[in-house]
């Protein structure tokens, strides 16, 4: 399981040293990186985001082949839009050192030179401007209890 919170430093370009902790499995293979929320981006090993996606593309091709989305175009067109600019494959350099691409930027809002959260998420590990991050900790930190006793049980 990937736990722990560490604070990094967006370079000037667009480059963010990994704790080894979080990437030791996957430090010298192909990654997907995905857009999950404005001000996180999350960190995959290839082969598990692959087998999680083609599962449920495959689920909604099958939908579509048997006319269970029928009214439904806009939305599986507005699926399609998504998945294509969601991911995107990346490989980590030296030192665990992850380059940000252009379009992913945006979406993460650190600038150059800013500080930046890199968080174990149990499965994969995300990026979070900080101001996100404690946005996101102010809202589900009060049901962190009840989350664990569910999920433990």
């Amino acid at each position: 399981m990937l736990l722990g919170e560490f604070a990094r430093t967006l370079d000037e370009r667009y480059r963010v040293s990994l704790p080894a902790e979080l990437i030791g499995p996957w430090a010298d293979g192909e990654c997907i990186l995905a857009k999950e929320r404005p001000g996180c981006l999350s960190l995959w090993e290839a082969a598990a985001w692959k087998q999680r996606r083609e599962a449920n593309v495959e689920l909604i091709r099958q939908k579509i082949l048997a006319g269970k989305l029928e009214g439904r175009l806009a939305q599986v067109q507005t699926l399609g839009r998504l998945l294509s600019t969601r991911h995107r494959s990346v490989r980590l350099a030296q030192r665990g050192r992850l380059i940000i691409p252009e379009g992913f930027r945006e979406f993460l809002g650190v600038e150059p030179n800013s500080e930046l959260l890199v968080v174990g998420a149990a499965v994969c590990v995300e990026l979070w401007s900080p101001e996100a991050w404690k946005r996101y900790l102010a809202a589900r930190m009060p049901r962190f209890g009840k989350l664990f006793q569910s999920l433990s049980r």
